[in-house]
């Protein structure tokens, strides 16, 4: 049975960083895609960052490039994201990803019809 289990939200201010961790279990993520979305209240589930290929391959939403760096550590079997120059706009739930066969392209990367298995979910709360 594959979970996806995330950790590192928390409340910071703006200007300051976090790293969020996605532990995968039952699940060998290094030949599949992986993901991180974000929703915050009233609006849609986003694609924020996802990495593929075996992390030949990263695709950020244009919201976060330049401040957002999505990681992996197969021996962990662990999917990071680095987010630093956060701002109130990025306030939001964020939900770890993993497709079922490895599939995915620069168009599906980030989207989440793509994908079958979700975390719970880590708050993220940036204050300005």
């Amino acid at each position: 049975q594959v979970q996806l289990v995330e950790s590192g939200g928390g409340s910071v201010q703006a200007g300051g960083s976090l790293r969020l961790s996605c532990a995968a279990s039952g699940y060998t993520y290094s030949t599949k895609c992986m993901a991180w979305f974000r929703q915050a209240p009233g609006k849609e589930r986003e694609g924020v960052a996802s990495v593929y290929a075996g992390g030949s391959y990263k695709r950020y939403a244009d919201s976060v490039k330049g401040r957002f760096t999505i990681s992996q550590d197969y021996a962990k079997n662990t999917v990071y994201l680095q987010m630093s120059s956060l701002e109130p706009e990025d306030t939001a739930m964020y939900y770890c990803a993993a497709d079922r066969r490895g599939l995915c392209t620069e168009l599906t990367a980030i989207s989440k019809d793509h994908y079958s298995y979700w975390g719970q979910g880590t708050q993220v709360t940036v204050s300005s």
